[in-house]
């Protein structure tokens, strides 16, 4: 049985000042409870970043007292570090099928052995218990399915988890919200809830979609060619609303993407996406003798992020191996430019309308967001009746929003919780107590296979590089007599000054062979190579500023030859 006074702590590792990253902890009595294991998108100045990762420290330092991973949904921003996660918590994960079956797909990815890791499915009526600690679930709508919200059960009432919903009464039975279940938790009584803001800013309620599905028809109805749909990769019901106009209008549907196709073959084994096999057509398999330009075709080409984006590219110069983009095509971008990808969307718009092709690029405003508005949150308030609120998954300005949302339906500022990420929210006999402890948390950037290989140190020379570019100095030396062969060399690349520096190469490889000369007077066969390098970085770093007000990264490269 729970004790009466439960000690409840909750605090997120990621997930808060940012979109996406969502990991938060709920701590009951020191058994702990992970609620996603999400990943970020990494902004332009992250040059060379594949993806932003939470750090993971704190939970590894605490894994005797992790019962459980809940995993919300199927999109990146909620599951895309659970197999990075998985590396150094061997802890049993739950959820709905379909996040399981992608879960599973994203540890297969990343090479690791699926039969080695506790992945359990689980139904949104389910309830579980871990050492007298009830967690039920209840479903939710969103652009994909399976989205569910997770309640962990306090003596205090119950700590709910949203994730990400909207309320759309009109979206088939596989994305509607329970609210029989939401009912039932809010008779028991809810201690404090934990749902996103992303959208907050929103005024209403969010669209039911009707106008994005005339908007597509329209796009049937008129194409005499190919039909390109642009659409993100977990978007189902916008796929699944593209697949049955296909069939209505008699065309192919052809998919593009090996990530994609995989999420197909899920979703349609699964049950969660219906597309007949008649009608259905990989262009993965596809050869020189079939022909990729029937005008019956539909193609879905999709993406997270920059990808919907670069396809298009690859189809409009023909780099694709499949598709080129031709006068005769309809292209209809359901997509909106994420931060930091709103440049490269607005190339891709520019060339696209250079093919002479029929360019439909949806109004975002008709395309229905699947993130909860300030009156989709105020709705679930009402449901839940929490006694406290705590806005997660947002930048602060979304953070702040959702508390004003919170105020204008009567909560106080006590009872709305502003955290940052490794603060603590501690509730002691269902009040909420002030909680000194402070988790120190550094960004993990991951590049490639690389998880935290990229520090700041690493970051700050891609950005350097990027701004002011490289200088490198190339000096070759007789190793026997540490004497310097020939005049140093300088190579630049990405470096710009004015004309009037014209000697400052030349001055900057007097001041490498000064410091050269300096380090090897003593005459001795054995001294710090490191430390040569590093003066003559930075002595002649200093001086490029001085002149330029430049920071090029300064590469000493020093050969030794046998004469």
């Amino acid at each position: 049985m729970q004790n009466k006074q439960d000690k409840v702590k909750i605090f997120a590792l990621g997930g808060l000042d940012e979109v996406g990253n969502n990991l938060y902890v709920v701590d009951v009595n020191e058994r702990m409870f992970i609620l996603d294991a999400g990943m970020k998108h990494p902004g332009g100045e992250m040059f060379g970043v594949d993806a932003v990762i939470p750090d993971f420290n704190y939970l590894v330092d605490n894994k005797a007292r992790i019962k459980a991973i809940f995993l919300t949904q199927g999109h990146d921003e909620h599951m895309g570090s659970i197999a990075q996660l998985l590396t150094v918590i061997n802890t049993p994960v739950y959820g709905t099928r379909l996040t399981i079956a992608l879960a599973e797909d994203a540890l297969i990815e990343a090479k690791m052995d699926v039969n080695q890791y506790q992945l359990n499915v689980i139904r949104d009526e389910n309830t579980l218990y871990f050492d007298g600690v009830k967690v039920s679930f209840f479903k939710t709508t969103h652009s994909i399915p399976g989205s569910i919200a997770v309640c962990v059960h306090t003596s205090a009432g119950a700590v709910v988890y949203t994730s990400d919903f909207i309320f759309n009464h009109s979206v088939s039975s596989r994305y509607q919200t329970n609210y029989n279940r939401i009912s039932d938790i809010a008779r028991q009584g809810v201690l404090c809830m934990l749902a996103e803001s992303v959208n907050s800013e929103s005024v209403g309620h969010a669209s039911t979609g009707d106008t994005l599905e005339y908007t597509f028809e329209e796009a049937f109805s008129h194409a005499t060619g190919r039909i390109i749909f642009s659409l993100l990769s977990t978007d189902l019901h916008r796929i699944q609303m593209v697949v049955d106009l296909a069939i209505k209008y008699n065309r192919k549907v052809a998919i593009t993407g090996r990530r994609m196709q995989r999420l197909i073959d899920l979703a349609v084994k699964l049950g969660y996406l219906k597309i007949p096999k008649p009608v259905l057509m990989s262009l993965g398999f596809m050869n020189a003798h079939r022909d990729n330009n029937l005008p019956n075709m539909v193609v879905i080409t999709t993406g997270t992020r920059f990808e919907p984006f670069i396809n298009l590219t690859r189809m409009i110069k023909g780099h694709d191996r499949f598709i080129k983009i031709q006068k005769t095509d309809t292209v209809v971008l359901a997509i909106t430019a994420q931060l930091g990808t709103e440049t490269r969307a607005a190339r891709t718009m520019d060339m696209l309308y250079r093919t002479d092709a029929n360019v439909i690029a949806v109004n975002k405003n008709l395309l229905p967001p699947s993130h909860a508005s300030s009156e989709d949150l105020k709705l679930m308030m009402n449901l839940l009746k929490p006694q406290y609120v705590i806005p997660v998954n947002g930048e602060y300005r979304h953070l702040m929003s959702h508390a004003k949302v919170a105020r204008s339906m009567g909560y106080d500022d006590e009872n709305i919780i502003i955290l940052d990420n490794g603060e603590m929210a501690l509730f002691e006999q269902g009040q909420l107590v002030i909680h000194p402890e402070t988790i120190e948390l550094e960004e993990v950037l991951v590049d490639g296979h690389g998880v935290g290989d990229v520090g700041t140190v690493v970051l700050k020379d891609r950005q350097m590089l990027s701004n002011d570019g490289v200088v490198a100095i190339v000096i070759n030396l007789n190793r026997k007599t540490k004497k310097i062969l020939n005049e140093p060399q300088i190579v630049s690349r990405g470096f710009v000054f004015d004309a009037k520096d014209a000697d400052l190469f030349e001055e900057a490889k007097k001041i490498a062979r000064a410091v050269l000369e300096e380090k090897t007077a003593a005459g001795s066969r054995y001294f710090n190579w490191q430390d040569l390098r590093f003066e003559m970085r930075d002595r002649v770093g200093k001086f490029i500023y001085k002149t330029t007000k430049h920071r090029p990264i300064v590469i000493p490269i020093i050969e030794e030859f046998n004469l």
